[in-house]
């Protein structure tokens, strides 16, 4: 059988497929481009994808053969999973190993934001003049602020084991209620949408981009918020309304922002450069070497079991 590798994933990662398969991979070249994927996946049996990537309806009508799409990385918005499950399709994504690392980067951005540890860092570099003070470079203490968690999922419950370590209190909206056990081991209140984005000091978004959430961070919800709050992004760049949070950041209507994603990436908005109080990194919440070998083992494992018969834990259409 063949399998098409879309992305130069860590082949270490990849050692029980190219065992088992005949492997296409990008040898020397980052990614394969849209048009090579559409001529290379016409007799493959499986594909590995990334959520960089677009596996669009091209590539998987051309792909006579195709039984599987197991996508590396939580997301599948690269996938139109409908339009494969029609054709009998199974598409898979690799969500577990992204937990921890994605709640780092979420913790991080929080840190760095509210005690303005990237702005002074920068400025120190850049201007030998930058001055110091006693009541100069003021923060902003996490200890005793409330964290608003939009998707309390395995990445949100992840996040609120480090802010309740940091004194943060924990409200959550999610499409449904934790059970009142989860509830109590992350001291999590549960309370409507609009509740949480108006009693929120910090406000962490950690759902998935569907029709639903796109947009859902606009510029009503930063009217409500409070001007002293900070907005966290390492789900999708799409939740938040990127033009609404920028004349929300200028117009002080927030106090900043910590975005790993973005709506147009990997283009950003030449805007948020120019201010100080947005703290940005390159969608690279799961970027660590652990993270990334981790994720191949999964995203092979889930085409092992496919084939082999066995139960697919992670399944998405």
């Amino acid at each position: 059988m063949k399998l098409l590798v879309s992305y130069q994933l860590p082949k270490e990662g990849l050692s029980e497929i190219f065992k088992k398969f005949e492997v296409i991979y990008p040898e020397n070249k980052e990614f394969f481009s849209e048009s090579e994927l559409i001529e290379l996946a016409k007799d493959v049996d499986a594909i590995i994808s990334v959520f960089l990537q677009k596996i669009d309806n091209k590539v998987i009508e051309n792909a006579k053969k195709l039984k599987i799409i197991s996508n590396y990385g939580v997301g599948y918005n690269n996938i139109d999973i409908e339009f494969a499950a029609k054709r009998n399709i199974a598409v898979t994504n690799t969500p577990d190993v992204v937990t921890e690392p994605t709640a780092d980067m979420a913790f991080g951005l929080i840190l760095s934001v509210m005690r303005r540890i990237d702005e002074c860092s920068r400025k120190l570099r850049e201007n030998e003049n930058f001055e110091w003070g006693l009541m100069k470079n003021l923060g902003t203490s996490l200890y005793g602020k409330t964290l608003g968690i939009v998707g309390m999922g395995n990445i949100g419950k992840a996040l609120a084991r480090r802010a309740l370590a940091s004194g943060m209190k924990i409200i959550y909206h999610n499409r449904k209620k934790l059970p009142e056990k989860e509830e109590i081991q992350y001291s999590a209140k549960y309370v409507s949408f609009d509740e949480l984005i108006k009693n929120s000091d910090v406000l962490s978004l950690n759902c998935p981009l569907t029709s639903e959430t796109k947009h859902l961070i606009n510029a009503e919800v930063f009217s409500e918020m409070k001007n002293t709050a900070f907005l966290i992004n390492t789900a999708r760049g799409a939740v938040v309304n990127e033009a609404d949070l920028i004349n929300a950041l200028k117009n002080k209507e927030i106090a900043g922002a910590g975005l790993d994603v973005f709506e147009f990436e990997p283009q950003i908005s030449k805007a948020l450069f120019q201010l100080d109080n947005v703290v940005m990194t390159p969608h690279t919440a799961t970027g660590t070497h652990e993270t990334r070998f981790e994720l191949a083992q999964m995203a092979a494992q889930n085409i092992l079991d496919y084939f082999e018969g066995k139960k697919i834990r992670y399944k998405v259409n």
